[in-house]
């Protein structure tokens, strides 16, 4: 997702880090506004309304993570091993300064409709991580069934990394899914 303006990307810009920052909602269109030197009418132009400028957000983070994960995978074992990039990603987002979660769970708790725009966005970066654990496990008899699980443990872990302002539930949960889901792989260890 690009803008066509600069005056729309500095919206964009701005919007994003408030967002990351301070929470959807808790930010004001007038700040962002304010705070990126633009006009109102580049927000109408550029995005139609502040839910769309949410969703640009989201899905702009989702092309930057979904980059960091090509980037780790390349370095990273193939098969198997491909599980554990989204956790060595989350935990080094984690040990960052000014952690304040995962972006698309907090989006989702300010816009929990499933109908929303912002949770379509949500739903569609979850989705494909579940196609990235799927694809690693494909060997696996049961796949599908592995990489919902992989997917229960690690959203926890996310909400364990925010409540407790620490990586360290992300490094547990890495070790639980390479403990209790994995050996079921029929697989090597990682």
């Amino acid at each position: 997702m690009t803008s066509q303006t600069p005056a729309a990307d500095r919206l964009l810009r701005t919007a994003s880090a408030l967002f990351a920052k301070e929470g959807i909602r808790a930010v004001g269109i007038d700040r962002i506004l304010a705070e990126a030197g633009t006009a109102k009418a580049t927000l109408y132009h550029a995005f139609g309304s502040k839910e769309a400028l949410v969703v640009a957000y989201l899905e702009q983070r989702d092309v930057a993570d979904r980059r960091a994960y090509r980037k780790q995978a390349a370095v990273t074992d193939e098969g198997i091993a491909q599980v554990f990039v989204p956790f060595d990603l989350a935990e080094k987002a984690a040990a960052g300064e000014n952690y304040v979660g995962c972006v698309y769970a907090n989006a989702l708790n300010e816009f929990p409709d499933p109908a929303h725009p912002v949770a379509l966005a949500v739903r569609r970066h979850r989705d494909w991580i579940r196609d990235q654990w799927i694809e690693a496990l494909s060997p696996a008899q049961d796949a599908v069934r592995m990489a919902e699980e992989i997917q229960v443990t690690y959203d926890g872990a996310l909400f364990g990394a925010k409540a407790a302002q620490s990586p360290q539930p992300i490094r547990r949960a890495r070790e639980l899914v390479k403990a209790a889901i994995l050996p079921t792989a029929h697989t090597s260890d990682t």
